[in-house]
Protein backbone atom coordinates (compact mmCIF):
# COMPACT_ATOMS: atom_id res chain seq x y z
CA UNK A 1 0.00 0.00 0.00
CA UNK A 2 1.22 3.68 -0.95
CA UNK A 3 2.07 5.74 1.72
CA UNK A 4 0.45 8.67 0.71
CA UNK A 5 0.17 12.05 3.15
CA UNK A 6 -3.29 11.81 4.41
CA UNK A 7 -1.98 7.89 5.57
CA UNK A 8 0.58 9.24 7.27
CA UNK A 9 -0.91 11.90 9.25
CA UNK A 10 -3.23 9.32 10.51
CA UNK A 11 -0.24 6.93 11.80
CA UNK A 12 1.23 10.27 13.27
CA UNK A 13 -2.40 11.08 15.36
CA UNK A 14 -2.91 7.90 15.99
CA UNK A 15 0.05 6.80 18.12
CA UNK A 16 0.50 10.61 19.46
CA UNK A 17 -3.07 11.42 19.79
CA UNK A 18 -2.80 15.41 21.05
CA UNK A 19 0.54 15.68 21.03
CA UNK A 20 0.42 15.41 17.68
CA UNK A 21 1.83 17.71 15.29
CA UNK A 22 0.31 20.30 13.67
CA UNK A 23 -1.14 19.95 9.60
CA UNK A 24 1.32 21.83 8.00
CA UNK A 25 4.34 20.06 10.12
CA UNK A 26 3.21 16.87 8.76
CA UNK A 27 3.12 18.29 5.36
CA UNK A 28 6.61 19.64 5.13
CA UNK A 29 8.31 16.32 6.62
CA UNK A 30 6.23 14.42 3.76
CA UNK A 31 7.84 16.59 1.23
CA UNK A 32 10.92 16.56 2.72
CA UNK A 33 11.50 12.50 3.40
CA UNK A 34 9.98 12.12 -0.13
CA UNK A 35 13.37 13.90 -1.34
CA UNK A 36 15.85 11.39 -2.63
CA UNK A 37 18.78 11.86 -4.60
CA UNK A 38 17.40 10.35 -7.25
CA UNK A 39 15.17 13.74 -7.51
CA UNK A 40 17.85 15.95 -6.83
CA UNK A 41 20.40 14.98 -9.65
CA UNK A 42 17.32 14.89 -12.04
CA UNK A 43 16.76 18.58 -10.88
CA UNK A 44 20.06 19.33 -11.33
CA UNK A 45 20.62 17.48 -14.72
CA UNK A 46 17.41 20.19 -15.64
CA UNK A 47 18.93 23.38 -14.75
CA UNK A 48 22.13 22.36 -16.08
CA UNK A 49 20.58 22.17 -19.26
CA UNK A 50 18.34 24.80 -19.09
CA UNK A 51 15.21 23.70 -20.75
CA UNK A 52 12.13 25.59 -20.64
CA UNK A 53 9.72 26.70 -22.69
CA UNK A 54 9.94 29.53 -25.31
CA UNK A 55 7.18 31.10 -27.67
CA UNK A 56 8.63 31.10 -31.37
CA UNK A 57 8.36 34.08 -32.57
CA UNK A 58 5.44 34.60 -35.31
CA UNK A 59 6.25 35.49 -38.79
CA UNK A 60 4.44 35.13 -42.56
CA UNK A 61 6.88 32.84 -44.03
CA UNK A 62 10.73 32.23 -44.05
CA UNK A 63 12.53 34.54 -46.59
CA UNK A 64 15.21 32.79 -48.58
CA UNK A 65 18.75 35.09 -49.23
CA UNK A 66 17.62 36.12 -52.76
CA UNK A 67 14.12 37.35 -51.44
CA UNK A 68 15.71 39.09 -48.27
CA UNK A 69 18.39 41.06 -50.65
CA UNK A 70 15.20 42.19 -52.98
CA UNK A 71 13.77 43.34 -49.85
CA UNK A 72 16.93 45.55 -49.01
CA UNK A 73 17.02 46.62 -52.19
CA UNK A 74 13.17 48.01 -52.27
CA UNK A 75 14.66 50.20 -49.21
CA UNK A 76 14.35 54.01 -49.97
CA UNK A 77 16.24 56.11 -47.16
CA UNK A 78 14.93 59.82 -46.97
CA UNK A 79 15.98 62.94 -44.91
CA UNK A 80 16.71 66.62 -44.98
CA UNK A 81 19.45 68.66 -43.87
CA UNK A 82 21.51 72.02 -44.75
CA UNK A 83 23.71 72.49 -47.51
CA UNK A 84 26.31 75.37 -46.61
CA UNK A 85 28.06 77.79 -49.26
CA UNK A 86 30.94 77.55 -47.29
CA UNK A 87 31.98 74.89 -43.99
CA UNK A 88 35.66 75.53 -42.81
CA UNK A 89 38.12 72.71 -42.51
CA UNK A 90 38.11 70.58 -39.45
CA UNK A 91 41.26 70.33 -37.49
CA UNK A 92 42.35 67.26 -38.71
CA UNK A 93 42.04 68.39 -42.44
CA UNK A 94 44.14 71.81 -41.89
CA UNK A 95 46.50 69.87 -40.59
CA UNK A 96 50.09 69.87 -42.06
CA UNK A 97 53.26 68.28 -41.50
CA UNK A 98 56.34 70.45 -40.26
CA UNK A 99 59.86 69.58 -39.38
CA UNK A 100 61.34 69.51 -35.81
CA UNK A 101 61.84 72.73 -34.60
CA UNK A 102 60.18 73.95 -37.04
CA UNK A 103 57.27 76.74 -36.06
CA UNK A 104 53.84 75.56 -36.38
CA UNK A 105 51.63 77.17 -39.08
CA UNK A 106 49.04 79.98 -38.12
CA UNK A 107 45.53 79.36 -39.80
CA UNK A 108 42.74 81.83 -39.65
CA UNK A 109 39.32 80.58 -38.03
CA UNK A 110 36.48 81.20 -40.57
CA UNK A 111 33.09 80.64 -39.72
CA UNK A 112 31.01 79.08 -41.55
CA UNK A 113 28.75 81.42 -44.29
CA UNK A 114 25.30 81.92 -44.29
CA UNK A 115 24.08 81.42 -47.46
CA UNK A 116 22.62 77.92 -47.13
CA UNK A 117 20.10 75.84 -48.76
CA UNK A 118 17.88 72.92 -46.98
CA UNK A 119 18.00 70.04 -49.29
CA UNK A 120 16.17 66.49 -48.77
CA UNK A 121 18.20 63.76 -49.95
CA UNK A 122 16.65 59.75 -50.76
CA UNK A 123 19.51 57.02 -51.59
CA UNK A 124 19.23 53.48 -51.57
CA UNK A 125 21.56 50.88 -51.61
CA UNK A 126 22.41 51.20 -55.60
CA UNK A 127 23.32 54.69 -54.62
CA UNK A 128 21.85 58.53 -55.16
CA UNK A 129 18.00 58.41 -56.26
CA UNK A 130 17.17 62.40 -55.67
CA UNK A 131 18.31 65.79 -53.90
CA UNK A 132 15.35 68.27 -53.96
CA UNK A 133 16.29 71.64 -53.26
CA UNK A 134 13.94 74.20 -51.29
CA UNK A 135 13.81 76.63 -53.53
CA UNK A 136 11.15 78.79 -51.76
CA UNK A 137 10.73 78.03 -48.28
CA UNK A 138 12.94 77.26 -45.40
CA UNK A 139 11.09 74.57 -43.70
CA UNK A 140 10.11 71.42 -44.45
CA UNK A 141 6.17 71.47 -44.64
CA UNK A 142 3.90 68.46 -45.21
CA UNK A 143 2.41 70.29 -48.38
CA UNK A 144 6.08 70.59 -49.65
CA UNK A 145 6.94 67.02 -49.14
CA UNK A 146 3.67 65.50 -50.16
CA UNK A 147 2.71 67.79 -53.12
CA UNK A 148 6.71 68.25 -54.48
CA UNK A 149 9.25 65.99 -52.89
CA UNK A 150 7.74 63.05 -52.91
CA UNK A 151 6.39 62.79 -56.18
CA UNK A 152 9.57 63.68 -57.83
CA UNK A 153 11.50 60.81 -55.91
CA UNK A 154 8.84 57.96 -56.97
CA UNK A 155 8.83 59.48 -60.59
CA UNK A 156 12.91 58.74 -60.60
CA UNK A 157 12.39 54.98 -58.72
CA UNK A 158 9.66 54.23 -61.86
CA UNK A 159 11.30 55.53 -64.30
CA UNK A 160 13.15 52.38 -65.08
CA UNK A 161 10.28 49.81 -63.30
CA UNK A 162 6.77 51.24 -62.94
CA UNK A 163 6.28 48.26 -61.20
CA UNK A 164 8.86 48.86 -58.59
CA UNK A 165 8.23 47.71 -55.18
CA UNK A 166 9.19 50.72 -53.05
CA UNK A 167 9.99 50.96 -49.16
CA UNK A 168 10.42 54.41 -47.59
CA UNK A 169 12.62 54.62 -44.49
CA UNK A 170 12.25 58.39 -42.69
CA UNK A 171 11.94 59.42 -39.69
CA UNK A 172 9.46 60.28 -37.36
CA UNK A 173 9.32 64.58 -38.43
CA UNK A 174 5.78 65.49 -38.31
CA UNK A 175 6.13 66.81 -42.06
CA UNK A 176 7.08 62.94 -42.44
CA UNK A 177 3.93 61.40 -40.31
CA UNK A 178 1.39 63.51 -41.35
CA UNK A 179 -1.75 62.29 -42.14
CA UNK A 180 -1.95 63.62 -45.56
CA UNK A 181 1.48 62.29 -46.50
CA UNK A 182 0.69 58.92 -45.21
CA UNK A 183 -2.29 58.42 -47.49
CA UNK A 184 -0.47 59.54 -50.86
CA UNK A 185 2.23 57.22 -49.65
CA UNK A 186 -0.46 54.86 -49.75
CA UNK A 187 -2.40 55.58 -52.68
CA UNK A 188 1.01 55.00 -54.61
CA UNK A 189 1.43 51.91 -52.91
CA UNK A 190 4.83 52.65 -51.18
CA UNK A 191 5.58 51.13 -47.87
CA UNK A 192 6.65 52.55 -44.56
CA UNK A 193 9.39 50.95 -42.63
CA UNK A 194 9.06 51.70 -38.84
CA UNK A 195 11.76 54.08 -37.48
CA UNK A 196 12.21 54.07 -33.90
CA UNK A 197 11.62 56.70 -31.63
CA UNK A 198 14.01 59.51 -30.82
CA UNK A 199 16.60 57.43 -32.82
CA UNK A 200 17.99 59.71 -35.86
CA UNK A 201 21.12 57.92 -35.81
CA UNK A 202 19.35 55.37 -38.08
CA UNK A 203 19.16 56.86 -41.02
CA UNK A 204 20.95 56.25 -43.73
CA UNK A 205 21.46 60.09 -44.56
CA UNK A 206 22.16 60.96 -40.91
CA UNK A 207 24.75 58.51 -40.30
CA UNK A 208 26.47 58.21 -43.66
CA UNK A 209 25.71 60.46 -46.69
CA UNK A 210 25.05 64.14 -44.88
CA UNK A 211 28.47 63.58 -42.68
CA UNK A 212 30.36 61.75 -45.67
CA UNK A 213 30.04 64.39 -48.13
CA UNK A 214 29.98 67.89 -46.04
CA UNK A 215 33.44 66.80 -45.05
CA UNK A 216 34.22 65.92 -48.19
CA UNK A 217 33.08 69.61 -49.40
CA UNK A 218 34.97 71.38 -46.22
CA UNK A 219 36.93 74.47 -47.24
CA UNK A 220 35.58 74.89 -50.77
CA UNK A 221 33.70 78.00 -51.56
CA UNK A 222 30.56 78.20 -53.56
CA UNK A 223 29.23 81.13 -55.15
CA UNK A 224 25.95 80.65 -54.30
CA UNK A 225 23.81 77.99 -52.67
CA UNK A 226 22.52 76.10 -55.62
CA UNK A 227 26.33 75.97 -56.83
CA UNK A 228 26.77 74.20 -53.10
CA UNK A 229 23.71 71.54 -54.15
CA UNK A 230 25.08 70.85 -57.15
CA UNK A 231 28.38 70.38 -55.84
CA UNK A 232 27.29 68.01 -52.77
CA UNK A 233 24.89 66.35 -55.42
CA UNK A 234 27.68 65.38 -57.47
CA UNK A 235 29.79 64.08 -54.62
CA UNK A 236 26.87 61.69 -53.77
CA UNK A 237 27.28 60.33 -57.25
CA UNK A 238 30.79 59.87 -57.14
CA UNK A 239 30.52 57.56 -54.21
CA UNK A 240 31.37 53.76 -55.41
CA UNK A 241 29.28 50.84 -54.99
CA UNK A 242 31.07 49.36 -51.87
CA UNK A 243 30.36 52.61 -50.10
CA UNK A 244 26.78 51.81 -50.42
CA UNK A 245 27.46 48.30 -49.58
CA UNK A 246 29.21 49.19 -46.20
CA UNK A 247 26.58 51.98 -45.24
CA UNK A 248 23.68 49.03 -45.46
CA UNK A 249 26.35 46.68 -43.69
CA UNK A 250 26.31 49.65 -40.90
CA UNK A 251 22.75 50.49 -41.10
CA UNK A 252 22.11 46.48 -40.03
CA UNK A 253 23.99 46.62 -37.21
CA UNK A 254 22.45 49.69 -35.77
CA UNK A 255 19.22 48.41 -36.68
CA UNK A 256 19.74 44.91 -34.74
CA UNK A 257 21.29 47.27 -31.21
CA UNK A 258 17.65 48.97 -31.12
CA UNK A 259 15.31 46.52 -31.92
Amino acid sequence: MELNREYFRAIIYYNLQRQSPHQSTISRWYGEFELTQENVDAVRKLIIEDRHKSVSRWIPHLLTEEQKAARVNCIVSGDESWIYCYEPENKRQSAVWVFQGEEKPTKVIRSRSVSKKMVATFVSKAGHIATIPLNEQRTVTTDWYTTICLPKVITELRKINPERRIILHQDNASSHTAQKARQYLTEENVELLDHHPYSPDLNHNDFFTFPKIKNRLRGQRFQSSEEAVDAFKNAVLDLPANEWNKCFENWFERMQDVY
